[in-house]
């Protein structure tokens, strides 16, 4: 995937062998940890032919060879997520400055000293959309509430069904900007044509959005997992959510959620429970304008607009470069 959108960018890419180590079986290690090597010797002759001033890494495994071949040249790692995994707590032993989207983040590193709280990285586009554009770019009524319902490029497969099982009742107070994922397209597009003709112009569904900046601007609420975005999107247009962390890996979604939740921009709702709960909340939040400005306020004041911004100073302060 990075390859694809590196290339599309014009920009120059080169791969690494990589491959990971935890978790794996034992028939697995020995090629993963070949692999490695590999890529240790791959990064080193990059490191020759480029001869970069500074490193910039953002997680995986597949920058573990980059840093092990990279020992004396200065590093900056961000760090999306509040916990990080395995790879990036690794890749901390070799940072010179961590930069980490929320200040709880801290705690999960040896040597704080080194975190700097820059905030999550936004795209440009995003401050493009104000709400007034994105009603318009997606035909919305300015007298009905705008629910936002998303699950990332795949989707998400519980909270696309929990959505469906009671569209109507959520249409009843609602207008929805359901982006739906590649997986369930066909069932979210059967279910909207056998809408009654009342409640079709309320349901904007897509497979995907290349222009979720418009969707965040218009919705007063979103229905979501708790990836890393959720961390700068959200507090950026200052958008209430619902978050659902993915329950079946490990907790960095439910760390982000709660973080959220303990500031009262977000509320937790767990995945089993979503058929169940999800109609209540949704209509209990978009019926209590306070509740919902509060939120509201509580997100947007999480924001951290400028955060590449920092993150670019602290490369180009430790590449020994004067400030762009």
């Amino acid at each position: 995937m990075e390859e694809e959108l590196v290339n599309r960018a014009g920009i120059s890419y080169r791969s690494i062998p990589a491959a990971g180590v935890h978790g794996v079986g034992l028939r697995a290690l020995p090629g993963n940890i070949a692999k490695l090597t590999r890529g240790v010797i791959a990064s080193r002759r990059i490191l020759r032919e480029f001869k970069p001033d500074v490193l910039f890494y953002t997680g995986g495994f597949v920058a573990a060879p980059m840093a092990v071949a990279a020992r004396n040249i200065p590093t900056v790692l961000y760090v999306p997520d509040i916990e990080p995994g395995l790879a990036l707590k690794f890749l901390s032993r070799f940072a010179d400055v961590v930069t980490v989207s929320a200040s709880d983040s801290k705690k999960y590193f040896s040597r704080p000293e080194r975190v700097i709280l820059s905030g999550y990285p936004l795209r440009s586009d995003l401050s493009n959309w104000s709400r007034e554009k994105a009603f318009s770019r997606f035909g919305l009524d300015a007298s009905l509430p705008t629910l936002l319902i998303t699950g990332g490029s795949k989707g998400a497969r519980s909270i696309n069904m929990a959505a469906l099982k009671h569209l109507k009742e959520l249409l009843d107070v609602a207008q929805i900007i359901h982006i739906t994922g590649s997986l369930d397209w066909t069932v979210v597009e059967k279910a909207s044509q056998e809408l009654p003709g009342h409640l079709q112009p309320r349901y904007h569904a897509m497979p995907y959005s290349h222009e979720m900046g418009a969707a965040l601007a218009a919705a007063d609420l979103v229905v979501s997992r708790a990836g890393a975005s959720s961390l700068g999107e959200y507090p950026f247009f200052g958008l209430p959510a619902i978050l659902v962390p993915y329950p079946y890996a490990w907790r960095y979604q439910k760390v982000n959620a709660d973080f959220l939740a303990e500031r009262n921009a977000a509320i937790v709702l767990r995945d089993e429970l979503l058929e169940d709960k999800l109609p209540s909340m949704i209509k209990d939040l978009l019926l209590n304008k306070h509740k919902l400005e509060a939120m509201r306020a509580a997100m947007k004041a999480l924001s951290h607009p400028n955060a590449a911004d920092m993150i670019a100073s602290q490369l180009v302060k430790l590449a020994g470069a004067q400030p762009l």
